[in-house]
């Protein structure tokens, strides 16, 4: 009966979903939820200075998929210049508006889906000089917590620097999903990090460019630990994809529906 109803509900919520006015109202109601959490917490940011050297110069700030919910109002009231590499799928586009109300231009594709134009469009901005860029090098499929190598391109490319940031809170929700995407709630303590520029030159060599790859992949999750660990919250799993999430949360559904 519940998997009818699902399918069902699928059946008529996906064709709205791709409405661009129905996506400015989530996003637009979205957005409002952000700043009502951003405005009752108290914030506590690391690394402020590295952040606003950098806001409107190239740079490529990164962060994990699941943990950009208070990066927005904080970009925003901090006057950050930059475009976000956003998906093209429907919830990727509807991300990318609600990263627009917060003042974040768009560049839609991803590893997997229109990598070689996201390239040649951000390599280009890039090189303007008065842009950064925003990336989750995880996305949109996973494997989570792990980096891929799009932001490494772009800094190899334009001798911009790699700028890791991550947030945590005191109060939270993990959604269901591959990311465990962080929700931040009302009344927290949040907790922002802006690490140290990361460079790389245009003449690294293959091993030197895995090894700095993996550098910047141990930052990031080092920063996650630490910060998640502050609060005592629940560690995100490392290497999951959004398909295997799927898998296994079917397989669980399965499970609990022969047990009855």
């Amino acid at each position: 009966m519940y998997q009818k109803f699902r399918k069902l509900w699928k059946k008529f919520w996906e064709p709205i979903l791709r409405l661009s006015f129905f996506q400015w109202i989530m996003a637009g109601l979205m957005a409002l939820a952000i700043w009502f959490v951003y405005f009752t917490c108290r914030k506590k940011i690391t690394g402020w200075e590295i952040f606003k050297k950098y806001r409107r110069k190239p740079a490529i700030f990164v962060f994990w998929h699941g943990r950009s919910m208070m990066l927005s109002p904080i970009v925003c009231l901090g006057g950050m210049r930059a475009y976000a590499v956003a998906s093209r799928h429907k919830d990727g586009r509807m991300m990318a508006k609600l990263q627009r109300l917060f003042g974040l231009k768009s560049i839609y594709g991803s590893t997997s889906d229109g990598g070689i134009s996201v390239l040649r469009q951000g390599v280009r901005i890039l090189r303007q000089g008065d842009y950064s860029m925003c990336m989750s090098p995880d996305g949109p499929g996973g494997p989570s917590l792990r980096v891929q190598d799009g932001a490494l391109y772009f800094a190899k490319m334009t001798g911009a620097p790699i700028i890791p940031v991550c947030y945590s809170c005191s109060r939270s929700w993990f959604q269901k999903r591959w990311d465990r995407y962080l929700v931040a709630l009302p009344f927290s303590t949040i907790t922002c990090k802006i690490h140290k520029p990361v460079f790389i030159d245009s003449k690294v060599t293959p091993e030197e460019f895995e090894k700095l790859r993996k550098q910047i992949e141990d930052i990031m999750v080092r920063q996650v630990r630490e910060m998640d660990g502050e609060f005592n919250l629940f560690q995100v799993e490392q290497d999951e994809t959004a398909a295997e999430f799927k898998k296994k949360l079917r397989a669980s559904e399965k499970v609990k529906k022969q047990g009855k």
